[in-house]
């Protein structure tokens, strides 16, 4: 039996890949599936890009809509609930797989790599609830010495991530201690669920950090420092949703440990620094085909759609 087709829109933050998604959607009767770790979750629209858009009802269910495109996925979650990747696994297939029963395109677009490789790989994933207290304990530690402690624990994982992927490092560790295994072990690819094709977009490194700066002083002005304090109340500081760029350094600042400048400045650092570490984890993936314009990937789009299985 013939897979169903998915279409996969990967890049670094900030590099369009929304847009383009978007440009595809509308081309080929696509709908959205988001695989962003921060869009998940309800209240942090600003700090997470999440398109502007509004819910709307299809027959007993709610559907996000922007810019006329369903998405799936997206600020649907509290953050007092933190998803896992094996939850999201489940959650994003299902989408996937409704999207395209019901004649559509299904577009998975994010910069969160173990989340696409999850369903693009079919990844068998642990289904480890966080620890927060040793997570807390983690924390503390320099990223240095936490890749070190992962390198000792699981040398194949540590092979596979950059040694500054904190989030990567701490889930990891907090796995291998709730289970006593290595970390790759429990992570291994399966039979493929899709017909898959991987598209990459990306940006010279001096323009994606001018948009990257530009994008963060747009945030600000929409509120972001607003929104970040209504999170920090709300579901407090240490909650792993809030862990995310934006919200953490302006955490800080909400926290008087610096200044509001020096916050914004260090959310621009950070996020230039994740987007060079998202090159890094969609540059090893040789499937993955370089965007150069949208008409040139509406091309291999109109191409894939049309290749028998």
């Amino acid at each position: 039996m013939p897979l169903p087709k998915l279409v996969v829109v990967v890049g670094p933050t900030a590099s369009g890949k929304s847009d383009l998604a978007i440009v595809l959607a509308k081309k080929f009767h696509g709908e959205i599936v988001s695989a962003d770790s921060r869009q998940l979750y309800r209240g942090m629209d600003i700090g997470a890009a999440v398109e502007p858009g509004r819910w709307v009802k299809r027959g007993t269910r709610r559907i996000y809509v922007a810019r006329g495109i369903a998405h799936h996925l997206t600020a649907f979650r509290s953050p007092a609930k933190p998803l896992t990747a094996a939850e999201y696994k489940s959650l994003a297939t299902r989408a996937i797989r409704d999207v395209g029963a019901r004649g559509k395109l299904p577009i998975m677009v994010g910069g969160t790599g173990l989340y696409v490789n999850a369903v693009v790989y079919n990844f068998t994933i642990p289904e480890v609830a966080p620890n927060q207290a040793l997570r807390r304990s983690l924390e503390k530690l320099p990223t240095a010495t936490l890749f070190a402690k992962l390198r000792q624990a699981d040398p194949v994982y540590a092979s596979r991530i950059t040694p500054q992927n904190r989030r990567y490092i701490i889930r990891a560790l907090e796995v291998i201690a709730a289970t006593g295994r290595k970390f790759s072990e429990l992570q291994q690819k399966g039979k493929p669920l899709f017909e898959t094709l991987l598209l990459g977009v990306g940006r010279p490194q001096a323009e994606l950090y001018r948009r990257i700066d530009a994008r963060v002083d747009a945030m600000m002005r929409r509120g972001l420092i607003k929104e970040a304090r209504t999170l920090g109340r709300r579901y407090g500081w240490d909650n792993p949703a809030l862990s995310s760029l934006g919200h953490r350094q302006l955490g800080l600042a909400l926290q008087e440990k610096m200044t509001l400048e020096a916050a914004v400045d260090l959310i621009k650092r950070d996020t230039r620094r994740y987007a060079k570490r998202q090159i890094a984890w969609f540059k090893r993936d040789r499937r993955i085909k370089k965007v150069r314009s949208a008409s040139a990937a509406a091309q291999m789009v109109k191409t894939f759609v049309k290749r028998p299985n």
